[in-house]
């Protein structure tokens, strides 16, 4: 089958980029392929009851799927160049904020309307967090929680189904070089193009890899953020997160010298599993819907680690962490602070006592075994820090669930189009490995679908 465009991942990046390709070049004839289901088919067996950990689904309904690894996230679109993503750097600035902000509109046209935009610009908090050696990055935060992130979803959908060709469950084996252009191989068949969008979000990372040594496109090892996710009661962070949502915190350790830094709160949210190539880690959702609010807030302290010589396989070191947590777990481990402050494992009995109610069930144990030591000492220093600006961040009952793990796709070789040394041949979103947000990829997403209409 011949398409002008075939477009591989139906995450951010491949949506944007064929709505904005269907409303630009209508004539156009595009097809997108993508590993998992449906949005309406995407169902995690894990239930709390019966099912209470990863059964290892053949294609994770978390992960992948119309709407890719961000359908199932809080809706967060974080209008800033600060973090996100190094997408400013190909584009420009100016490009890059007009684009997160067009998305924005496009967010608010299929289902987000009424949802509130907050802003750091001028907030207290950030002397606050100077006061306190923090640092409060500048961002513009759209929250349209999981429920109206899928709402929009489910609208964008039936907006593009008749003017593109969606094939579910197809997950690409190979793309390769024509003379008139590419052809990719899904399910033993070969489809053609003109133009091919590579979107595979953070969950195609081995695969892009594979893709890129196998036609000769340069990489370059990226990072990896490795942490916990804190869960305590919302009233602790209630003052920030009423005024800005989210606030990406940033601390630089004393020990150490390394930046923690604060990733995805989620106020009254909850604490989930996510399967990222068979490893089990730990994420956390928030709704907007007042009624499926918990009395949590939750969120991710992250250290970042890049490796350059001789070992360059900073994925690789993420996921023999996660893997070693998911050893001696089952899966995800939780641990209240002052468990782990005093040198001993949780049991179920201390996470029952606790006074922060967990919302997942993971197994009790002791993070220690399992983070290296100059990574939690930086994650301990840094709930020490927050305590000074939310105090309750130390205290005893607040859980820590690991691990939390952000794998970055290693960085593909594109030039300021985002385009290989094919001519036509495209690689966006965080599969790129330049973009690490809802937002930088769903631009990522529109600029290319210009570059190929014009």
């Amino acid at each position: 089958m011949f398409y002008d465009v075939i477009i591989i991942g139906a995450g951010p990046g491949g949506i944007y980029s064929a709505y904005e390709l269907s409303k630009l070049a209508p004539g156009l004839r595009i097809g997108v392929f993508e590993s998992g289901n449906r949005l309406e088919k995407r169902r995690c067996p894990i239930d709390g009851e019966r099912i209470k950990s990863c059964v290892n689904c053949r294609t994770c309904s978390i992960m992948s799927g119309f709407g890719g690894a961000g359908a199932f996230s809080d809706g967060k679109y974080n209008i800033t160049n600060d973090f996100g993503g190094t997408l400013h750097e190909y584009i420009g600035k100016k490009k890059a904020l007009e684009l997160m902000h067009y998305v924005d509109e496009i967010n608010l046209s299929f289902g987000g309307e009424g949802t509130k935009l907050y802003s750091t610009a001028g907030s207290k908090f950030k002397k606050l967090c100077m006061q306190n050696d923090l640092h409060l990055l500048d961002a513009s935060v759209r929250h349209l929680g999981t429920d109206i992130n899928y709402k929009v979803l489910e609208n964008l959908y039936e907006h593009l189904k008749n003017r593109v060709d969606f094939h579910f469950n197809s997950p690409v084996e190979s793309v390769g070089i024509t003379k008139t252009g590419f052809e990719i191989v899904s399910l033993g068949e070969t489809h053609t193009c003109e133009k091919c969008v590579i979107s595979v979000g953070r969950s195609g990372s081995k695969w892009m890899e594979s893709v890129c040594r196998a036609i000769g496109i340069g990489t370059r090892s990226n990072r990896v953020d490795i942490g916990v996710r804190v869960e305590l009661p919302c009233e602790v962070f209630s003052h920030l997160t009423d005024e800005l949502y989210e606030g990406k915190i940033v601390y630089r350790t004393q020990k150490y010298g390394d930046l923690v830094r604060t990733f995805c709160m989620n106020p009254k949210g909850a604490v989930v599993n996510e399967n990222t190539n068979g490893i089990v880690t730990v994420n956390g959702h928030s709704y907007e819907d007042p009624a499926r609010h918990t009395q949590n807030t939750n969120f991710a302290l992250l250290v970042s680690k890049h490796f350059s010589e001789p070992f360059k396989d900073s994925n690789g070191y993420g996921e023999s962490i996660a893997r070693l947590s998911n050893m001696l777990g089952g899966g995800v481990m939780v641990q209240r602070f002052g468990d782990l402050i005093r040198g001993q494992r949780s049991t179920e009995k201390r996470i029952a006592e606790s006074f922060t109610v967990p919302t997942l069930a993971a197994t009790p144990g002791d993070l220690s075994l399992v983070l290296p030591k100059r990574i939690l000492d930086g994650i301990i220093e840094m709930i020490y820090a927050l305590d000074k600006i939310a105090p309750g961040t130390a205290n005893d009952d607040t859980l820590l669930y690991g691990v939390e793990v952000k794998f970055y796709n290693m960085e593909a070789e594109v030039s300021e189009r985002l385009e290989t040394r094919y001519p036509g041949l495209y690689i966006i979103g965080d599969g790129s490995g330049i973009t690490h947000s809802l937002s930088h990829a769903s631009a990522s997403g529109v600029f290319v679908a210009r570059e190929i209409a014009n």
